[in-house]
């Protein structure tokens, strides 16, 4: 294993879908319209954020001043931050066009909602389950950069704060007994909302086109952006396994997976 080089490396995080599989009475409500088929994780990484930071101000600056855009009721919130589910069609094209311009990578990891595995695996615990993604995320990263500044998008006022952290450790853990080696460079952990860090709106922008593909079985917004992601992995699909690890030796494309 190579010693991590020297500098800081950043990883910016969020989450499609959610880990919900039963509604208040306890009914399973995964396969309805209410629920989503998924939860997902993924991450950009990059050693310049600042760079991409301002790249987005920029394209969010020139977009709130386009006359073209006066007067649309969803701009308030593209001035706040930029929001793939949220924005207008014609900003997400040019958002989408400008990240493939940009310098960073991503890595994903996609969780089809099995009951079977969601009561076998994570004792029906959606805070297991939502953090065992991050653990899985993490565990083939933290070693390759002397400082590692992790940030989550911040969504509603849950303090996720401490089982992050847990997360994140077993992610390291895990690293260090496949490897037989420590894990030796420093990490950090914050929340933070889109508004006040650009780069979160561009991985919320990445996730929305893995979130696409598995749930409307349209590429063309992960196509526009796939050179950008260096990993793929579709968890729960194991009838494609092991060619369920999306890479730049195995494309990812929605018609190798399994349906949902």
């Amino acid at each position: 294993m190579k010693q991590p080089q020297d500098g800081q490396n950043w990883f910016f995080v969020d989450e499609s879908g959610d880990p919900v599989f039963y509604d208040r009475r306890r009914k399973l409500i995964v396969g309805e319209a209410s629920c989503s088929p998924i939860l997902m994780l993924g991450f950009i990484e990059t050693t310049d954020p600042h760079s991409l930071r301002q790249s987005i101000l920029k394209l969010q600056q020139e977009i709130v001043a386009d006359p073209y855009f006066a007067g649309v009721p969803s701009l308030a919130k593209t001035q706040i931050a930029f929001h793939a589910k949220d924005d207008l069609p014609e900003i997400r094209y040019r958002v989408y066009k400008h990240l493939a311009t940009l310098d960073f990578r991503a890595q994903f990891v996609v969780a089809r909602k099995s009951e079977r595995i969601f009561l076998n695996q994570f004792g029906g615990n959606e805070g297991v389950f939502y953090d065992s993604l991050i653990t899985r995320l993490f565990q083939n990263v933290l070693h390759r950069y002397q400082r590692n500044s992790i940030i989550f998008a911040k969504r509603g006022s849950r303090d996720r704060q401490e089982p992050m952290q847990q997360a994140i450790q077993q992610a390291k853990e895990r690293f260090e007994a496949a490897w037989d080696t420590a894990v030796t460079t420093n990490i950090t952990i914050q929340a933070q909302r889109p508004r006040g860090e650009p780069c979160l709106s561009i991985i919320d922008y990445m996730n929305w086109a893995v979130y696409r593909a598995f749930t409307r079985g349209e590429m063309r917004f992960y196509d526009t952006v796939a050179s950008k992601v260096s990993l793929l992995v579709d968890l729960y699909d194991y009838q494609q396994y092991p060619k369920n690890w999306y890479s730049k030796k195995n494309p990812f494309h929605i018609n190798k997976i399994t349906p949902l």
